[in-house]
């Protein structure tokens, strides 16, 4: 064998030896698994604002439209969306009653499993027969719910929601809280609607809920 041939037998020996460390580290190589997934939480999975933790839903007792006591209560086993207003709103109380209307409807089969309270916060103006006939308009299923001024205040104060007088004279307004709340079947406040949302949002946590209400 001449000399010239050394330097090539040494490549090919060292390529051998490079070939031989690649195959025991691809044999040693194992994958990572790919990450779980994570499940969506429960709180994640509402469209309104979650109060964490969900507590019980403060109880009350006022005249209703219907000429009935409305307490919670009556409404167990079902979601309830409580909000206030007043009749002689100009827009904001008639777009949130005309969204939980097209909501109830787009729940179908289970829209006797939602309640719309509709509390006043201007009682000197909504008795309980002119409430069944204007919430009548959006849709017959709604409660209204008036009381004595004292009665009412209470009740937004459990809460927290705000209502002022604005004007004077019997063409007055009334600036309020206009979020509704959002209570489970079990009777647990579980989130807050801000103005604004879509029918179909208020769909997609009635039916979520419903469905979770009760391990809540």
């Amino acid at each position: 064998m001449t000399a010239r041939w050394y330097p090539r037998l040494a490549i090919a020996a060292f390529l051998l030896l490079a070939l031989a460390y690649l195959a025991v580290a691809l044999v040693r190589f194992e994958p990572a698994p790919p990450p779980a997934p994570v499940a969506a939480s429960r709180t994640e999975a509402l469209k309104a604002g979650v109060l964490t933790p969900a507590y019980a839903a403060p109880e009350f007792s006022l005249h209703g439209s219907d000429g009935s006591e409305v307490t919670l209560a009556r409404y167990r086993g079902k979601v309830v969306l409580l909000t206030f207003g007043f009749t002689h709103c100009a827009a904001v109380c008639p777009t949130t009653l005309a969204t939980l209307a097209q909501a109830r409807n787009g729940l179908g089969a289970a829209s006797d499993k939602a309640q719309v309270i509709y509390v006043t916060v201007d009682p000197e103006r909504d008795s309980a027969e002119h409430m069944r006939t204007y919430l009548a308009a959006f849709d017959p299923a709604f409660i209204g719910a008036t009381d004595a001024p004292q009665a009412l205040a209470a009740v937004r104060e459990k809460y927290g929601v705000t209502a002022v007088r604005e004007g004077t004279g019997p063409d007055y307004a009334m600036a309020h809280t206009s979020s509704i709340f959002l209570i489970d079947p079990a009777g647990k406040l579980r989130a807050v609607m801000p103005f604004g949302h879509s029918p179909a949002d208020f769909v997609h946590d009635v039916e979520f809920l419903l469905a979770t209400g009760r391990q809540a």
